[in-house]
């Protein structure tokens, strides 16, 4: 059968990939209107720089969701048995995604499309072709191997869902081979976390300009000023603080810029560096949701608590801690009252160590001691020592005087009452207590699935234990000068609970 000169045209235009993804697909607008798709920048400058393994940190409204679905979708409907998988926070996500992005652009695409390329099997969540070839959404998909595999939202998985986002790392990551293609797409939820740690590897590589391996991610930032469309027509004041602002950013903004920032800036509040951000780095500085101390630590860099605060040899130094079991670590904070200042000099934070290892610790650093203040169950029997406590044990090591805090009936009632009601006052040393502040912008609730909410509760993971060292200080301190002469500091054996919290 010969062709004719059109149908050789259409012939070649089809193989062109890049023509197919600005002509074959619509989408649903910002507007709810139906239209066909065309790559905006950011869509089209990832399109023509992806590597094999991508990390986009982003401005929001950019669609790369949108980008992302249809370019697995493109690829699976003219590429045989290829396997495309995606995956969200929550079912209810990655249900959408599918319903309003990849069934959307399929359903629209011209008859002679779909008629070539059926879909055999066609469900909620999965879309198969008569090629072979499939696209499959869902909250993990840990089973099976794909070819492409798109993880929207993984700074949110992260915050929300951390054990999710160790599986997704652990599970899915491991079913791409190195010559496939893997998009993970975020906006920020604070400095830690899975996420975090995977543009943290991506820019420290990126800085070292090393060739990128086919394992190897690669960070593409999209910051909110290259969106043509973030300008606005207005008078506007700027401060000098704004002016200032604008003028370290590494791109000379226009005046519409400028607007448009300061009134989105009014909008969002304190969200607007990581849903707008200008740098990497800024995109990180913001808490995530659901911090417990946002608040707090805000008034704490606004009153310029953190900075140097080092050692003040004249005065004497207390310790807070929070005591490790099995795999947990822990956390110690040095502490030093001056005049009206409540200065964190210092922190510490290890586990697997023996209490000698803390001993010695304590003894290398320069300071004169007032007191080691610990947690309630630093007077429990240690285990397989039936007459021995951790206070016990670390009095015979030569770490006194020491006391434990009463036990309380709620972590979350000694959050609000008297964590939240000190911390704004207190100052930190910004190098020797980098890890314990990291912890206090990243300690949060835990997610109620069901409820879609966040708890009144604490979530456990890597920030706990600064923050439950800081809670034995805010439950602890007592401000005044111990006196160390005249009594026996020597802890007692508890016989029951009751002898436990007697203060």
């Amino acid at each position: 059968m010969v062709m004719s000169s059109e149908e050789k045209k259409l012939r070649e235009l089809l193989s062109d990939q890049g023509w197919r993804l600005q002509n074959l697909y619509y989408i649903i607008d910002k507007h709810g209107s139906k239209m066909k798709f065309v790559p905006n920048y950011a869509q089209a400058n990832l399109y023509n720089n992806q590597h094999t393994f991508n990390v986009i940190l982003k401005a929001r409204q950019l669609g790369m969701s949108t980008f992302l679905m249809i370019y697995a979708l493109d690829q699976c409907l003219f590429n045989p048995n290829y396997s495309a998988g995606v995956i969200a926070h929550t079912r209810e996500d990655s249900e959408n995604l599918f319903k309003n992005k990849v069934r959307f652009a399929y359903d629209n695409l011209p008859d002679w499309v779909r008629e070539a390329r059926p879909a055999t099997s066609d469900s909620a969540r999965k879309l198969e072709f008569n090629n072979g070839s499939s696209i499959t959404v869902g909250t993990s998909l840990r089973g099976g191997t794909f070819q492409f595999l798109h993880i929207s939202e993984y700074g949110k998985i992260s915050a929300r869902y951390p054990e999710k986002a160790i599986e997704i790392k652990t599970g899915a990551l491991n079913t791409i081979h190195g010559d496939q293609k893997i998009f993970v797409e975020s906006t920020a939820e604070g400095n830690s976390g899975e996420f975090y740690e995977l543009c943290q590897t991506a820019q420290r590589l990126e800085q070292q300009g090393v060739k990128l391996t086919t394992l190897d991610p690669k960070l593409h930032f999209y910051p909110w000023y290259r969106d043509v469309s973030y300008t606005m027509d207005a008078e506007v004041s700027i401060t000098e603080d704004m002016a200032k602002y604008f003028s370290k950013l590494p791109v000379k903004l226009s005046a519409g810029q400028k607007v448009w920032y300061l009134k989105k800036a009014e909008q969002q509040g304190e969200h607007m560096k990581r849903e707008f951000p200008s740098t990497p780095e800024e995109a990180f500085e913001q808490s995530m949701e659901g911090a417990i101390y946002q608040k707090e630590m805000r008034a704490v860099r606004e009153a310029g608590g953190i900075g140097e605060w080092l050692h003040e040899p004249s005065k004497s130094v207390y310790t807070f801690w929070d005591l490790g079991k099995g795999s947990d670590y822990t956390a110690i904070w040095f502490f030093q009252k001056v005049g009206n200042d409540y200065r964190f000099i210092d922190y510490h934070e290890s586990w697997n160590e023996g209490w000698d290892f803390y001993a010695k610790l304590l003894r290398s650093k320069p300071y004169v001691y007032a007191e080691h203040v610990l947690p309630w169950d630093g007077d429990m029997r240690i285990a397989g020592k039936e007459m021995t406590t951790i206070r016990q044990m670390l009095w015979e090591l030569g770490v006194h005087p020491t006391r434990c805090v009463p036990k309380t009936k709620s972590v979350w009632l000694d959050i609000k009452n008297h964590c939240k009601a000190v911390l704004p006052r207190c100052k930190f040393d910004e190098k020797k207590c980098k890890a314990g502040i990291v912890a206090l912008d990243n300690y949060r609730k835990e997610w109620d699935d069901k409820l879609g909410q966040w708890k009144d509760k604490p979530l456990h993971n890597e920030s706990s234990h600064a923050c439950d060292a800081f809670r034995t200080f805010a439950l602890g301190f007592q401000d005044r000068q111990v006196e160390l002469g005249g009594h026996d500091d020597r802890p007692v054996m508890a016989e029951s609970d009751e002898d436990l919290f007697a203060v």
